[in-house]
């Protein structure tokens, strides 16, 4: 069935992204509108509003599963789909779509089910013979038992929810003495996060890369990698900045990989796009962690270095078509690296940086992609994640990227919010980083502080201070103060002077 109408069951960056693929094809567009920002950038995207501002029941708009459904129906769209986070990996709202003939864009329902639940993937990969780090085959039956099976694995382990995902309901044990407060601790996190308590351990491997390799398979039983990322730059297992291709990979080790993934994907009769992720340790050896049955935030560095619109072809798998290319068609070309711009105070632990975005400038260049949900006027709330963009490089090497890196941060400038971009500056600084030795414990080894500011940043954050007090002091006093000629060298202006 030729897809018509598509609601996107998401918000933000990704929604406005999804929304501009399924315009070039042709392709109607529904938003849903929340009370929560009803004046959100990705409300303007849209050819048609669904309105959820009023408060029906206490589920959140984005994951009230049967007043999503009901929306479709009663509007008679064709297809949904859910981007990452919210629904995008819950089986049973997949499942709902399926029973009321509504095309999801995704995998089918069983296979969300099996590869979200860690246990039963890990399972898959065994029987694929798949590398995996040593652990529980099934999930735990409680603190003792999760006590017992690390004695046998040996220290140090991990425990992740099964159920898990994006870092949550994870804790490390170093020994026996921590292991029933880490499980209590993990399984408490994942019976709030994913209303499942359930746990499993495994082996940690203190030091490792992480590496994730993009899937693509149809509904005809044709399937494809493109390529790996490398998501090793990361706080508490959520990732902060990625690139394609990883500096840790050759061609041989690149080719070992991508089959597993492509094993993984075939044992489960996956179709759609995909993510299977890898831990590699400092001996070159991988091993299975989890799939993704979604796009993933980080996918524009696939896209760069190889070409394929991710988001085109979920949909064109959705509706039944075959791939148009097959493995040998694929290579990587380039290198580009992807930086989370997030509303967070990094200096207080990245925590989140609320408010209004005043004025918000991106460098423009060739080189650059900027996938984002803000903008000037865009307001930070507490009920949403803090993500106010991605800003992607592309270079022809992996020092071309560097170089046209470090040049766009110093060029985005974001007033009205704390940012993560004097992060990246710092990370683009790094030695390590850029010669490419790095891992998973980057943040905590390699960066003893998150900030970095240079004499530019220190001088126009000074005449914004000069700036602002002059005019409420105009405004109080009802005076004419000696500030035209401020006036005329807006703050944006001397940034633009000073770069």
């Amino acid at each position: 069935m030729k897809i018509k109408s598509l609601l996107i069951a998401n918000r933000g960056e990704i929604a406005i992204r999804i929304m501009r693929t399924a315009k070039e094809m042709n392709i109607t567009t529904y938003a849903i509108k929340t009370s929560k920002e009803p004046n959100a950038w990705y409300l303007e995207e849209a050819d048609h509003l669904i309105d959820f501002t009023e408060c029906l029941s206490d589920t959140p708009e984005f994951l009230d599963i049967e007043r999503i459904i009901y929306a479709v129906k009663e509007n008679k769209i064709d297809a949904v789909h859910p981007g990452y986070g919210f629904l995008a990996e819950n089986p049973i709202f997949a499942k709902r779509c399926e029973e009321e003939n509504i095309i999801f864009i995704g995998p089918s329902s069983e296979v969300i089910y099996n590869m979200g639940n860690k246990t039963v993937a890990k399972a898959l990969a065994r029987k694929s013979n798949v590398p995996l780090l040593r652990g529980s085959k099934g999930t735990l039956l409680n603190a003792d038992y999760a006590r017992r099976m690390a004695n046998i694995i040996g220290y140090p382990v991990i425990l992740k929810a099964a159920a898990g995902g994006g870092g949550r309901g994870m804790r490390i044990a170093e020994s026996e003495a921590e292991v029933e407060r880490m499980y209590k601790m993990a399984s408490n996190e994942s019976a709030k996060a994913f209303n499942d308590p359930s746990m499993f351990i495994e082996k940690y491997v203190a030091e490792p890369r992480h590496i994730e390799f993009q899937i693509l398979a149809d509904k005809h039983g044709n399937i494809v990698h493109l390529g790996e990322r490398e998501c090793s730059i990361q706080r508490k297992h959520q990732k902060l900045i990625e690139e394609s291709p990883s500096p840790a990979l050759d061609p041989e080790l690149r080719k070992v990989m991508g089959d597993a993934a492509i094993n993984i994907a075939k044992a489960v009769g996956y179709y759609s796009a995909g993510t299977v992720e890898f831990l590699l340790d400092a001996d070159r050896k991988f091993y299975f962690m989890e799939m993704n049955t979604r796009i993933q935030v980080e996918h524009p560095v696939t896209e760069m270095v190889t070409g394929y619109d991710l988001i085109e072809q979920m949909i064109r798998i959705a509706q039944d078509e075959k791939l148009s290319f097959t493995q040998k068609d694929i290579s990587l070309k380039g290198h580009a690296i992807e930086f989370r711009i997030n509303a967070e105070d990094v200096q207080s632990g990245f925590s989140p940086s609320l408010g209004t975005i005043e004025k918000i400038s991106w460098p423009d260049s060739e080189h650059i992609r900027v996938d984002t949900g803000v903008k000037d006027g865009s307001v930070i709330t507490p009920y949403y994640d803090s993500m106010i963009a991605k800003l992607i490089v592309y270079g022809d090497t992996r020092e071309k990227a560097l170089q046209y890196a470090t040049n766009a941060i110093r060029k985005s400038w974001i007033k009205g919010t704390k940012t993560t971009l004097s992060f990246c500056r710092a990370v683009l600084q790094n030695g390590n980083f850029r010669k490419g030795k790095f891992n998973t414990s980057f943040l905590l080894k390699e960066l003893k502080i998150h900030h970095h500011s240079d004499p530019e940043e220190e001088m126009l954050a000074a005449f914004f201070a000069v700036y602002d007090y002059a005019r409420d002091l105009e405004d109080a006093e009802g005076k004419q103060l000696n500030v035209d000629k401020a006036k005329n060298i807006t703050p944006w202006l001397l940034n633009k002077r000073l770069r």
